[in-house]
């Protein structure tokens, strides 16, 4: 558009420099030229004019023309993008957004949309198998611009992931700094990136090579431990989570504590390290959380 004004401008000024003519006249006929109206009522007079009525012809004519197709496509685009819901209304909060493009952000998120919670994926690559209710971001997670959009202030929960162990501590940092508050899940490939992670104030680390080798170690000495820890993450009937010990529940030994919960308390949480009080019992104290499966829809605290 700025080319074919200053062509228009240009070709009016020479026209009226060489017809003898006011310049006012001039940028009249090369809009009339250049919108290939051509009233006739002013028309080049010698040889020099219709030398720069051609040029005019040959150069705003197309540049006009390029300018308004573009911007009838742009238009047309977008009312098609919003037809196909591509574009979408901007986060309300309260999302489950998952960083990433590890091979699980598919199962995930579709396991979470499946219990009705609503997710976002931000990955800078197109991922197989994401259910329609599920957002993709198409952005790079470890871009501090990409991260603003997705609003991690906001979510419910962030789920880091990443195709390296490099890219997993620049976005859980990045987040950390941006959404301190929000409980954070990291998931890494060696337990030194999860100690890396816990020094940098990433709350909640797990690192996947760690967890595969200990669960088929353990499924070699008792062969349904496997079954048994799928089966508490993954039953239909009940949910885990992570609840504050209630007043009464502080001193006393964790024992205790799990004859006196309606549900099955795994263990406690104490400055992010999990006590299972298997080879002792320890007392719970004041700030401790309590990993309890329970039945869904029974009362406990938020």
């Amino acid at each position: 558009m700025l080319l074919g004004l200053v062509c228009l401008l240009g070709g009016a000024a020479a026209f009226a420099a060489s017809q003898h003519v006011s310049f006012g006249t001039g940028v009249y006929w090369a809009i009339t030229t250049a919108t290939t109206v051509g009233y006739g009522d002013v028309t080049p007079k010698n040889a020099a004019g219709r030398v720069i009525a051609s040029v005019v012809m040959l150069t705003t004519i197309p540049l006009f023309a390029s300018a308004f197709a573009l911007f009838a496509g742009a238009v047309a685009a977008a009312h098609v993008r919003r037809l196909l819901a591509v574009v979408r209304p901007e986060l309300a909060g309260g999302e489950v957004v998952v960083y990433g493009d590890d091979p699980i952000v598919a199962q995930v998120a579709t396991t979470l949309s499946a219990a009705d919670r609503r997710v976002v994926v931000v990955s800078d690559v197109d991922l197989v198998g994401l259910p329609d209710a599920v957002r993709h971001l198409r952005a790079d997670p470890t871009s501090e611009q990409a991260l603003r959009r997705s609003h991690p202030e906001r979510a419910s929960e962030l789920l880091v992931t990443g195709a390296t162990d490099a890219d997993v501590l620049v976005t859980a940092v990045l987040l950390r700094q941006a959404a301190p508050d929000v409980p954070t899940v990291a998931l890494a490939r060696s337990a030194s990136v999860c100690r890396a992670l816990r020094e940098l104030g990433v709350p909640v680390q797990v690192s996947a090579d760690e967890l595969v080798v200990q669960a088929l170690t353990k499924s070699l000495e008792a062969p349904h431990a496997g079954e048994v820890l799928l089966r508490l993450v993954t039953s239909e009937g009940s949910r885990m989570r992570e609840i504050d010990v209630d007043s009464d529940d502080v001193g006393q030994p964790l024992g205790a504590v799990r004859g006196r919960h309606r549900g099955l308390v795994l263990g406690l949480v104490r400055a992010d390290e999990v006590r299972l009080g298997v080879a002792d019992d320890p007392q719970v104290e004041a700030g401790d959380r309590l990993v309890v499966v329970e039945t869904v829809g029974a009362d406990a605290a938020p």
